[in-house]
């Protein structure tokens, strides 16, 4: 997921949030998390992490070796030690630009394979990547209540640091805008965390079922035959992805991850069937940024 929106709008607090709603590790998830950071000596060191989901927020200048693992004796970088968890990118282009190609492959395999002169090894790293940048280099593009002091060249520049191949892998790209005074001082009751997690358990407990006999655990890591299975779509809904393949441009990949997304839409829903309105929120979700999705 990557997130765009002015300082201070709220996307480091809504990162750091994920982790409370997403379901505890199961026995072996916690074990596999716990291997990866016994190799780095952190277990029994008191640092808890068996029934927890880590949470890792390197700083921008980490370099490639520091994300996905290395050493003259190989060991697991921060994609790794965010295993079955959240990898939070914060000011996103600020990263140097070959830290951030080299997710590009993890990401879609889930693990690294690292290899020097006198060893070799591999490592999982099934993450979830969060990533939050400012629409520009002032912060303030698009914003209504602030004006923004960047010519239209330095937001070009600034948004093309992040290249197309990597966009073409995150699957959700939102705009966060600026909280205005009325929703920060108003006491209407909110949706607590422990109440989304109920929602998102009962989401991925049909996923569970839907793919016990397959070795998966959720949506993201379907592949071209259960997404043939479990992806039918009505006309309706044929319909409106066609158009948006045809208009935007999407490229295979996008395709796929349209699918996933609106399948999870889905299940959040409790519903079996994959309805136009899951698939539009979908497209919705890839297309932030794009001048020609305002027809969706």
């Amino acid at each position: 997921m990557l997130m765009t929106g002015p300082p201070g709008s709220g996307k480091s607090m809504l990162a750091q949030r994920l982790a409370g709603i997403l379901p505890l590790p199961s026995f072996g998830e916690s074990m596999e998390i716990a291997r990866v950071y016994s190799v780095m000596g952190l277990v029994g060191k008191n640092f808890e992490i068996l029934g927890t989901r880590p949470f890792r927020a390197p700083h921008h200048t980490i370099s490639d070796a520091g994300m996905v693992g290395g050493g003259s004796k190989p060991v697991p970088g921060e994609i790794s030690l965010a295993h079955h968890g959240v990898l939070f990118l914060d000011e996103f282009p600020e990263f140097k630009k070959n830290v951030l190609e080299v997710l590009r492959q993890p990401l879609e395999e889930g693990q690294v394979t690292i290899a020097r002169a006198g060893a070799k090894a591999t490592y999982p790293c099934e993450f979830m990547l969060v990533a939050a940048m400012n629409p520009c280099p002032c912060g303030n593009f698009g914003n209504p209540l602030q004006e923004c002091s960047c010519a239209r060249p330095q937001v070009q520049r600034y948004r093309s640091k992040i290249s197309g191949p990597l966009l073409d892998r995150i699957d959700i790209q939102i705009e966060v805008p600026q909280v205005s005074y009325d929703e920060m001082a108003s006491d209407l009751p909110a949706e607590s965390s422990a109440d989304i997690r109920t929602r998102v358990n009962k989401a991925r407990e049909i996923q569970n079922q839907r793919f016990k006999m397959q070795g998966l655990m959720c949506n993201a890591r379907m592949g071209s035959l259960q997404l043939k299975k479990a992806c039918l779509l009505g006309a309706d809904a044929q319909s409106v992805l066609h158009q948006a393949m045809d208009r935007l441009g999407f490229s295979a990949r996008a395709f796929n991850s349209i699918l996933k997304v609106a399948r999870t839409i889905a299940d959040l829903a409790c519903e079996k069937k994959i309805c136009r309105q899951h698939v539009l929120e979908a497209i919705q979700y890839k297309s932030y940024g794009r001048s020609d999705a305002s027809a969706f």
